[in-house]
């Protein structure tokens, strides 16, 4: 039984055309890495003043696209679809552009998890599932991609794919 709702932002209900490659290339710069692949895991290793710098530039990335931000029609029909139901938020998008596309397309949830939270996805869904007082496997998570799939598994909750511009 579904007795709550977890949703990813990017992809799932909003598409945010951010220039990753342009992204990629301060992130080395700042890291003074050629390799910054795969980036949650790069990111998660840094030290304190130099994550904060990385989140810095990566804030500024995501707002520089929010001009260009589209729905995605598919979760956003979920989204409608399971709108009584308590609803979170996990996102790997900074809380800056949480807000701006939550007040854009007038979305509303109990419990918002960012990547300043965690950048662990299965981290990110067990903290909702907590602040949403529910086990998970009776929460449905839905995303866009087969890493927010695999997350899902590991934590336990149910999980319902959307298509995405990423994935069409």
């Amino acid at each position: 039984m579904i007795e709550a709702v977890i949703f990813d932002l990017d992809g799932t209900l909003v598409d945010l055309p951010v220039d990753y490659a342009k992204l990629f290339e301060e992130i080395k710069r700042i890291t003074k890495k050629e390799n910054v692949h795969p980036l949650l895991e790069t990111v998660s290793r840094l030290d304190a003043k130099t994550r904060t710098e990385v989140f810095e530039v990566w804030n500024k990335a995501e707002l520089e696209a929010s001009a260009k931000m589209t729905i995605n029609e598919e979760g956003i029909a979920v989204y409608k679809k399971f709108q009584q139901k308590p609803k979170a938020l996990v996102t790997m998008q900074g809380s800056a552009l949480t807000k701006i596309a939550l007040k854009h397309f007038q979305l509303t949830f109990n419990v918002t998890v960012t990547r300043e939270d965690s950048l662990s996805r299965v981290e990110q869904l067990e903290k909702a599932s907590q602040k949403l007082k529910t086990p998970a496997q009776n929460l449905l998570f839905v995303g866009n991609t087969e890493d927010d799939s695999l997350a899902a598994g590991r934590a336990k909750c149910q999980f319902l794919k959307v298509k995405s511009k990423e994935t069409a």
